[in-house]
Formats: structure tokens, sequence, C-alpha cells
């Protein structure tokens, strides 16, 4: 695990501590580019923490915004750091590019809440209700439907792990995500067991918002993720980041008043949902009702 770990995060605070360099000197993006002879794109990935780096890039760029030589020393450090491969790497295009970053942030988080009105999120799926999803995308071969589907599975080791410990994994689903059919009636039956047999891992909870919850704010926010991470070995945490995905993208918010108004969101729903035992039920109640028809 210590890849998945060690790759993405570095990125990120590399990125972050780059880009305020180069505000502090005063430095626009395209001008960078310009004097490092490089392209805006190029400098724009480095900034976002979008790939590895070089310590020798680094050292160039902190010499353009005039880093003091300690800092600059640290900044090369962390630059090798970067280059780890996560296992997903393995997978190709797999797994697309935009999803690169999540599924590195998700193995490095320490808690993890997730909302969801539509489907059972992927570190919780079976093999066969992942199936049923993404045979519904138009053009995908067998070869490539099993490689997405073997990454969706093994993302969920993490919930298992021993070292760095498994994270906390907060979900909360709306009603209409257990009553929606997925695959066929046995797989959708399948399904709500592993719901519930997971839920037995102590790092684990599945609460239910019901539909006489009524009109909520998750409506108006749709399915999300809320990533928080554990303090770095230099001491400074990665930011909790909001991930919200589309079908060809996903945006990743970190700036404070972004994460607040998702926080804000949470507690709303974390108030309206059943509490566990009462969403086991409810899981156990509609399972009945599966194998009754």
């Amino acid at each position: 695990m210590a890849d998945e770990i060690n790759s993405t995060v570095p990125r990120r605070q590399l990125g972050r501590h780059l880009r305020q360099l180069r505000t502090e000197a005063a430095i626009t993006l395209d001008a960078a580019a310009q004097a490092l002879e490089r392209s805006r794109q190029w400098l724009w990935r480095i900034e976002t923490g979008a790939g590895p780096v070089r310590s020798l890039d680094v050292k160039a760029m902190c010499e353009l915004y005039a880093v003091a030589p300690d800092m600059t020393e640290a900044l090369m450090g962390l630059a090798a750091e970067t280059k780890s491969r996560g296992w997903w790497h393995a997978y190709g295009e797999a797994v697309p590019h935009w999803f690169e970053l999540f599924v590195g942030l998700e193995a490095s988080a320490s808690r993890l809440r997730l909302f969801d009105e539509s489907l059972i999120p992927g570190l919780l799926q079976t093999r066969e209700y992942a199936r049923a999803v993404y045979q519904h995308n138009s053009g995908i071969s067998e070869d490539d439907l099993e490689r997405t589907i073997d990454v969706r599975l093994q993302r969920q080791s993490l919930l298992t792990r021993r070292l760095p410990p498994a994270p906390q994994v907060n979900v909360i689903l709306s009603e209409a995500v257990l009553l929606r059919t997925i695959g066929d009636r046995h797989a959708m039956a399948e399904q709500l067991r592993h719901l519930i047999e997971v839920t037995k891992l102590a790092t684990v909870s599945v609460r239910v918002l019901p539909f006489s919850a009524g009109p909520h704010r998750g409506a108006v926010a749709g399915t999300f993720y809320i990533l928080d991470f554990p303090p770095s070995g230099r001491g400074a945490a990665e930011p909790t980041t909001v991930y919200s995905e589309s079908l060809t993208g996903a945006l990743y918010l970190d700036k404070p008043d972004e994460v607040t108004a998702y926080e804000q969101v949470w507690a709303t729903l974390e108030s309206l949902a059943r509490d566990e035992g009462e969403s086991r039920k409810l899981i156990d109640k509609i399972i009945g009702e599966i194998h009754n028809e």
C-alpha cells in the first residue's frame, strides 16, 4: 500500500507550495511558464498535483521565485516522493486520467463521508452490481469491462487494510438507492446483503435517508464525497477535499468556503437519516420483499 499512500498527496502538497511561492513572487502562470521555457499546461499540471515532478524542474522554479536555499532543498526532496506509482497505474485506461487523482486521495484518506442518491457507492459494490452499472456504457468491450470492475473491487481493499489503518467510512444513501434494481433481483438482494455484511466492520457505517425526510439539501448538492486526511510526516495535513463526479470529469473542491458548504449539507443529511440499526432493519425488509416477489 505504500506507493498509493506516498504519491498523490506529495504531488498535491508540492503543487500548493510552488503555486504559493509563485504568487508571493508576483509572477503569473503565463510569465512563469515562459521564463521556464515550458507550456502553461505543464506548469498548471505541476501546481495541481497532476503528475510527478523532477527535482531539477523544482530547482529551476525556486530560482525563478527567489526561494531560500533551505526551502528549495526541502521542495526538491518532496519532488522525489512524487514519482511513486500507485497500483491503479497497472490498469491503464481502465482508470481515466481525471479519476486517478481521486483513487490516490481515497487511498490516503483517514475518513470518507459519502452521500449517494442514485447508486450504491463503488467502495461497497459487489462484482455483479458493478457489472450491471458498467454494462450501460455503450461501446465498452468485455475486456475493458472486466478491468474496470477489477479496479473498483481493488479499491475496496482499503476497508480492511491494517497499515496504514483503514479509514473511517460513513455512508448515507437515499432510500431510492435500495429500491432501484440494478441487474436482476438475485444480484440486487446479494448487493443489499453485502451492505449489511460490510457494516460489521468497526470502521464502516451505512445510514439510509428515508423518503419521509422530504425535500433536503442533498437533493441540490447531488452525490458527493468528503475526504479528510491524516497529518503527513511534515506535520501539515492535506486539506479536506470534496469530490463530485460527472460523466466526463470531476470536481475537487478544497477551498474553505466550498468545504464548509458541503459540511453543512452533510450535517443536514445526518440529522434526517435513520440511525444504523434502523437502516439495517430497512435493508433487511427490502431483501425480504425481493425474495417474496
